[in-house]
């Protein structure tokens, strides 16, 4: 597997370990990212020879969420709708792995990557970590699959409560709910998921790989039913006043004066 040049890619031991690597615009998820992971999730749901994969970020942050200024516009609706299948393929292609998959989360989790971490089977995260989800407050619908992931992990009242405030959400709390499955110090999140991977990895691989596919087939059957209509919300919001509203009042540092335009 060759890295390419937006994620770093190591292997021993029936454990890979896949890295974010824009640390110059804080892992925000752009389409050649989008692309990379993508394709590197696709990739490992084929190969019998591994046995768990970690993705992380740098030692000091996972990712701040979509790259808005590497986002294509314009086209018609028909190729807007297309283009918004990137993100659920790349969230269902991580949930495919057949092999067990832990995020360790160092600093911010943010949008896109939290939907994509929340897409995995554990999270690790760093004591002063947080997972965010700020699409509603912004003015759009939290699409990429999330919400029936969020809801089966922790309820429908903190899904409501974690989707709707969009308030960064500490490690503490996370690990309370069960949107994180360990917290470590800082710092000590990458090697801790390694260890957990290394464990796994030691246990027979047959029943490990069938024993997630039935959890996940128990958890997951109605996912499809409950999410298919995210990605036209999602478009929909985008023509709204109060995304534009909410997109400029958080650039400019200022409260938001929604009214449903």
């Amino acid at each position: 597997m060759t890295d390419a040049p937006v994620l770093s890619i190591e292997e021993a031991d029936g454990v890979v370990v896949v890295r974010l690597n824009r640390p110059e615009a804080r892992n925000t998820l752009n389409p050649p990212l989008i692309e990379a992971l993508t394709r590197t999730a696709q990739d490992l749901r084929r190969r019998a020879d591994v046995r768990a994969v970690v993705l992380t970020g740098t030692d000091t942050f996972f990712s701040a969420g979509i790259d808005l200024k590497g986002e294509p516009d314009g086209g018609t609706l028909s190729e807007r709708r297309v283009r918004a299948l990137v993100g659920p393929d790349l969230c269902r292609a991580w949930e495919e792995i057949e092999a067990v998959t832990i995020v360790a989360i160092e600093g911010y989790c943010v949008g896109g990557a939290c939907a994509l971490a929340l897409a995995c089977d554990f999270r690790v995260m760093g004591s002063g970590a947080m997972m965010r989800l700020p699409e509603v407050a912004l003015g759009m619908n939290m699409s990429w699959g999330a919400v029936p992931r969020v809801t089966a992990l922790i309820g429908p009242a903190r899904a409501k409560r974690f989707i709707i405030e969009g308030a960064p959400t500490t490690a503490e709390t996370c690990l309370a709910w069960g949107l994180a499955d360990e917290v470590v110090d800082d710092g000590q999140a990458p090697d801790a998921a390694r260890a957990w991977a290394s464990r796994i990895a030691a246990l027979p691989p047959l029943p490990v790989r069938m024993t997630k596919q039935a959890v996940n087939a128990c958890a997951t059957a109605l996912h499809s039913a409950t999410a298919f209509m995210d990605r036209d919300q999602f478009l929909l919001t985008l023509t709204t006043d109060d995304l534009r509203e909410g997109v400029e009042a958080f650039t400019q540092k200022r409260p938001p004066a929604f009214h449903g335009d």
